[in-house]
């Protein structure tokens, strides 16, 4: 539905003006019609709603909603259901006002005959290709429920290894930021202090020392200067990371860092094999199941490959070869697999053997990497305790030659 500020004209050649909410611009003139008017002209303009801008930013659907709406779909049309009463059955369950507007938006669609993956299509922020690919793919074999099911455990698998990988790197960035506000906090209130009874004695101070009141001076009188700098560079390096160039940057440094590059790379395997192996199972061709794992891959290092891949195909060649050339990209095993499959004719299969096997890997070198970073982040903790602590005492054991 849409507002629309329409002019008319009555039966006496008066021009009026209103606006009226409706799902097109021929509903309008339906209703220009009842009125016994002519149109004049039709606008659709945008209603100021708080409250549904506060949906907009804070409504949004989440991955396990999503996952939550493929398998009770699925399970509702395996238990004899329609597409739309299993539609509106969830959306009267649903708590969430988006959600359960957005069934609403996708039963309606249904009703006037258009097919699940194109009203899914029609929704691309909400759900992604290979969703809409999984649905169309089960819409043509007869099989939606199938599909539905195989999606979401498709969606459930990355989501938990997204969340694991995602814990493991964000625990040493939070403890950092918080170990540096607490520094930051002790120079400018802290340090000072002590400087006074210092500087009052007269004190030789040791270099630790005059470093320290150096950094407490310096962001005393540039607090406002400091401060700014950090929120242009945090902005900055936001805006860079979120622009093409940054992407490209980042995805190139993450697999250059030691650990945490192995983990990306079997975390890109997983996903890659898991996209194809569904999509492939489902019944998709060859080729869009391609294109589809290549909307879902973010990395532009694994696009490429997959892109040439993808042109392997179309001139009738193994996939295997390319991803065996490409083994800094994907690992060796990948490919190997992928050509024990396309010898045997269980590509899918096999697919799915290697997105398990690497899915196991990655939970459990994030389980390792946790438990690695822990006495790292101590050790560098206490590096920086120590050094603050022998800075500070280190003076004041030396008072004792000035009484």
């Amino acid at each position: 539905m849409a507002f629309y500020k329409y002019e008319a004209k009555d039966k006496e050649g008066k021009i009026y003006e209103k606006t009226a909410e409706a799902h097109s611009r021929y509903d309008i003139y339906a209703l220009i019609r009842e009125e016994g008017g002519t149109p004049v002209s039709i606008h659709e303009v945008r209603k100021i709603n708080l409250f549904a801008s506060f949906e907009n930013l804070f409504g949004n659907v989440k991955a396990d909603q999503k996952i939550n709406f493929a398998k009770n779909l699925g399970l509702m049309m395996d238990a004899g259901l329609s597409v739309t009463r299993a539609l509106s059955v969830m959306s009267r369950q649903s708590k969430r006002k988006a959600f359960k507007v957005l069934l609403t938006d996708i039963e309606n669609d249904v009703s006037k005959g258009e097919t699940l993956s194109a009203a899914l299509g029609k929704r691309p922020k909400v759900f992604s290709a290979l969703f809409v690919s999984m649905v169309k793919a089960g819409e043509e074999s007869g099989n939606l429920s199938g599909s539905l099911n195989i999606v979401a455990s498709q969606m459930e698998k990355t989501h938990l290894l997204v969340k694991k990988v995602r814990g493991a790197l964000i625990y040493p960035g939070i403890i950092i930021t918080v170990m540096l506000i607490i520094g930051g906090l002790l120079l400018i209130f802290m340090v000072p202090v002590m400087t006074e009874t210092f500087e009052g004695i007269g004190a030789q101070l040791p270099l630790s020392t005059r470093i320290l009141i150096g950094l407490s001076d310096f962001l005393i009188a540039n607090t406002i200067l400091v401060l700014g700098g950090l929120m242009l560079l945090v902005l900055g390096g936001i805006a860079f990371f979120k622009s093409a160039m940054g992407h490209r940057v980042v995805d190139i440094i993450v697999l250059r860092i030691p650990v945490i590059g192995e983990i990306i790379k079997e975390f890109e395997s997983a996903r890659t094999t898991r996209t194809l192996s569904s999509l492939l199972s489902a019944g998709v061709e060859i080729i869009a199941a391609m294109d589809t794992t290549l909307e879902v891959i973010q990395n532009h290092l694994y696009k490429k490959v997959l892109k040439k891949a993808r042109s392997a195909v179309e001139k009738g060649e193994p996939i295997s070869t390319v991803f065996a050339e490409n083994s800094r990209i994907y690992p060796l095993f990948v490919g190997e697999m992928m050509a024990v499959g396309e010898e045997t004719g269980k590509i899918s299969e096999m697919l799915m053997n290697v997105a398990t096997y690497y899915e196991g890997e990655v939970d459990q070198k994030t389980k390792d990497l946790s438990t690695i970073i822990e006495p790292i982040l101590m050790i560098i903790i206490g590096i920086g305790v120590g050094f603050f602590a022998i800075s500070m005492l280190a003076p004041t054991y030396s008072l004792v030659d000035y009484i």
